[in-house]
Order: structure tokens, then sequence, then C-alpha cells
């Protein structure tokens, strides 16, 4: 498939997720796997400021992403921060040539299999809301400029999905919206973490599994990860398909 075709639909389908009642973590992960397929990159994830600006994980591509998601914000060191708090991009960071710059997140991102991280703003206007973090395994996965044009695009179809225009005109909703999504992470991180520790798999499939789930009955994530944490839905029956 051409690459502009895997982009229009790729556009096509996250467009669709914008309707009023849309899954916000869905929406979020769909959004990490198509950065992963259309750029050269292994990884991606996606950090929200929650109310008081400080920076959630939402949403990553995979585990080993996730990991050094948690790792930056626990150390506060590393380009997402950067990149948050200028509101600028900070892409193609060689991690061994940058070592005195972020030594310990250089040093983790290095041993987790990556050589290269990128950092781009979730923006409104001059509002930064939150950060795409991408990351690439091979020494050569810099991003060339049409790649960080489109990956910015993409952070953009983020922050329209997240902030509608009516969220844009009043800053209660912005904020009901943001703590609504931040809620749904936390529960579908309980849910993972259970079905995992009761089954063995990883994590990242416990969440496969939830989804596809989700999808299946088309019901939102968070509703079936609620469900799987109070013990209302089987995990046999979770796991059918």
């Amino acid at each position: 498939m051409a690459v502009h075709e895997q982009l229009g639909r790729v556009f096509v389908q996250l467009a669709d997720t914008l309707v009023n009642d849309f899954d916000i973590p869905d929406f979020l992960f769909n959004l990490t796997a198509r950065a992963v397929e259309l750029l050269d990159i292994d990884a991606a994830g996606l950090l929200l400021a929650d109310p008081n600006g400080r920076l959630r994980v939402m949403a990553t591509s995979s585990d080993r992403a996730e990991r050094m998601e948690m790792f930056e914000l626990q150390h506060l060191q590393g380009p997402c921060l950067e990149s948050f708090t200028s509101g600028e991009p900070i892409v193609n960071v060689d991690l061994a040539a940058n070592a005195e710059r972020w030594p310990r997140f250089c040093e983790t991102a290095r041993a987790a299999g990556f050589t290269v991280a990128h950092s781009l703003p979730l923006r409104l206007r001059d509002e930064v809301i939150g950060i795409m973090s991408l990351y690439g395994v091979e020494p050569d996965s810099y991003l060339t400029q049409a790649d960080v044009d489109l990956a910015q695009a993409l952070a953009d179809v983020a922050t329209i999905g997240l902030l509608q225009e009516r969220s844009l005109r009043e800053q209660s909703t912005r904020n009901r919206q943001l703590q609504l999504a931040l809620e749904s992470r936390t529960v579908i991180e309980q849910a993972k973490g259970l079905l995992a520790g009761i089954t063995g798999i990883p994590l990242w499939e416990a969440f496969a599994t939830i989804r596809f789930y989700a999808r299946a009955h088309n019901r939102k994530i968070s509703a079936v990860a609620q469900e799987v944490v109070n013990g209302g839905l089987d995990i046999r029956t979770l796991r059918q398909r």
C-alpha cells in the first residue's frame, strides 16, 4: 500500500473516533499504534497533563515504551519533559551522544534497546497539554523533516480529539475531559495487572485482550476494565475469541 493511501486510512480511522462519546483510551492507543506503523520508529507513547499540570502516561504501543515514560516522570529527566516545558519538538536524539544531557534516561533507554528518541508537543495555540514520545531501535532511526511534520500532525489530531471546540471555550470542560481520561487510565492499569497476574500473560497482551473484548461487544475499554476489577467479568469469558 502506498504511503499516502496508508496515511489516508489512518486519518479516516482516527477521525471516525471523534464522535460525541468517543472512547479516549482506545483513541490514544490507536494513535500510538498508527505512529509506529507510519514512522521509522519501534515504540510510541502519549502523556497528558492533569489539571495541576503534571504529566501522566496515557497510552503506549509497548511495555518497553511504557517503562520509559514512567522512568522519565519518576526521575524528572528526559526529552519529553523538556519538550513539554518549551512547547517545541525535540527530535533525533542520539541516546549515546546525549548521555551527559540526560544521563539516567539515556542509560535506561539504551538498556531497553533504544538508540534514538523523539518528543513532540500536543499543543493548543500556546498551551501544551501533553507529549507524544517516539523511540527507535536501529541506529539510523532518525526522522526526516517530512516525518517530523507527519508526527506533529498525529500529535495535533490527538489534541483535536481531546479538546473539541466546546472544550476550547470552557476551562472546566477541558479539565473534566482530561480528568476522565486519567481516571480511565487508572482502572485500565488495575485491570491489566489483575489479568496479567491471574493468567501469566504480558501486560501488553492483557490490554489487547481487554480492548478486543470491548470492541467485540461495542463497549468502552474503561467500562470493561472496571468490570474486570470489580470481578463482574469472568476471565475465561474475557479471553474467548
